[in-house]
């Protein structure tokens, strides 16, 4: 099934006669990975390979990171995701299942079967500039000064 070319017709609850409504795969996508990236401990979502090619193009991707799958008014979803460091993972995962389920129902009224979640990485904190400085280290004067005496005591043995 190609992804890209789904559409879901919904009939109009009040009056058949109004029309249909349809939903794109990709409105469904960019629906979860949004619910998704809005749960606290997910760092980001992660790049499908369409989506890359899509990023470095400049376009940016807000379905990144997720799989969809429609038949007939039931959805699959697949997010890939990397979470932050130091976040209980099952809760995470529990919470954007609870999330995205809510949201896709409730936005498009269509019937979300399942949320397979695939964690793909943690993102560690960089290190703050208090964090590099060692207790030990010198204050940059007191190097500078002893950096000096030794270049002093290397002049002076080279002249003997």
């Amino acid at each position: 099934m190609n992804e890209d070319n789904i559409n879901v017709n919904l009939s109009v609850e009040n009056n058949a006669d109004d029309g249909n409504v349809s939903i794109s795969s990709d409105v469904v996508a960019v629906i979860a990975s949004l619910a998704a990236s809005s749960v606290e401990g997910v760092a980001e979502m992660v790049n499908s390979l369409k989506g890359g090619f899509s990023e470095l193009l400049g376009k940016k991707n807000l379905s990144k990171g997720v799989k969809v799958s429609i038949e007939d008014k039931n959805v699959t979803v697949d997010l890939f995701i990397t979470v932050e460091y130091g976040a209980k993972i099952p809760e995470v995962a529990w919470e954007i299942q609870e999330k995205v389920k809510s949201e896709l129902e409730t936005m498009t009224g269509l019937n979300v079967v399942a949320v397979n979640i695939s964690v793909e990485g943690i993102k560690v904190p960089k290190a703050t500039d208090a964090d590099e400085v060692s207790e030990e280290a010198e204050p940059v004067e007191e190097a500078d000064e002893a950096a000096a005496d030794e270049i002093v005591e290397i002049t002076e043995e080279s002249d003997e």
